[in-house]
């Protein structure tokens, strides 16, 4: 990851009538950074891809892939990119490998070598009709598009969708591997566990507003986790509650569910020195529960 900027969006902003879809946003991505940009379905993720791209138009604000403009130079900017939209469409009655035979085309030819090694890590089927094809199987022929040509920069909308955990996993190598490589990628999710795993830094939007720009740890530490212990006898609500950073206390004789925002070793040490703990896990809360909890009044744009 160098300094280079490969993204740059300068109060970029969208109306739809009296909808404000997106509002003055202002965003850097660096050469090489993998970025989440986070936000729940409907917060502007869309939106905002698509106006850098210059599929739809600003309303005001302008934005710059790779220091080309991203509405003079358009086309130029198509050459250097891999992009996979959010309602990625393709011609259902072409195979996977006549789909992929038609973008490369497009693109004035492509290592065939490298579209065979992306084929078997994502263990794609190409010999299908896309229209026979299940809808995780789609999006693998979307990923390996997007990536076959090496590009510069990758743009990529929900790009898991439909995927199972194990190919959710290969496709988080290959971002981290061409990320090492020199590729910037922006990577629109509302899967906060998702973009954790790859990200450098993450935008979060919120109704059409960048409302953060954290790095994965920072964001990672303002995650609420779930707590579940289990005691080797009752105990009573009243003695968690006051604790830094528990909420939600919901106790039923040995068992107790709360909820979680600081560090898990600072809530241990003060429960294992007056208790005894049979038992204990954690889960995250999903993106909606931080979103409601740390952004729920925030209007600031950042």
């Amino acid at each position: 990851m160098t300094d280079q900027i490969a993204i740059h969006a300068e109060k970029l902003t969208k109306h739809y009538g009296d909808v404000r879809a997106l509002v003055d946003l202002g965003l850097d991505v660096r050469a090489g950074e993998i970025f989440g940009f986070l936000g729940p379905n409907g917060a502007g993720k869309t939106t905002t891809i698509r106006t850098m791209l210059d599929e739809i138009r600003p309303t005001s604000g302008r934005a710059s892939i790779l220091g080309l403009d991203s509405h003079d130079a358009a086309v130029e900017i198509r050459r250097h990119i891999g992009y996979v939209p959010g309602d990625l469409a393709l011609y259902p009655n072409l195979t996977g490998r006549d789909t992929l035979t038609y973008f490369a085309n497009l693109r004035g030819g492509v290592d065939w070598g490298y579209v065979e090694e992306l084929t078997e890590r994502l263990e794609a089927d190409l010999s299908k009709k896309v229209g026979d094809l299940s809808s995780g199987n789609r999006q693998k022929v979307g990923l390996i598009q997007a990536f076959m040509n090496r590009p510069q920069v990758l743009i990529m909308d929900e790009p898991s969708s439909g995927l199972d955990p194990l190919m959710q996993r290969a496709f988080q190598t290959l971002m981290r591997e061409v990320a090492r490589a020199g590729t910037t990628v922006f990577l629109s999710s509302h899967t906060l566990s998702e973009v954790q795993r790859v990200a450098d830094r993450v935008g979060i939007i919120r109704r059409g507003k960048l409302i953060a720009l954290e790095a994965v740890a920072s964001l990672r530490s303002k995650a609420i986790r779930k707590v579940n212990l289990t005691f080797d006898g009752p105990v009573e609500a009243s003695v968690f509650e006051p604790l830094p950073g528990v909420r939600d206390v919901a106790v039923e004789n040995h068992h107790v569910r709360l909820s979680f925002d600081g560090q898990m070793e600072t809530l241990l040490k003060v429960i294992t020195d007056r208790f005894h703990v049979l038992d204990i896990s954690t889960e995250a809360a999903d993106l909606e529960e931080i979103f409601l909890t740390y952004y729920r009044d925030d209007e600031v744009v950042v």
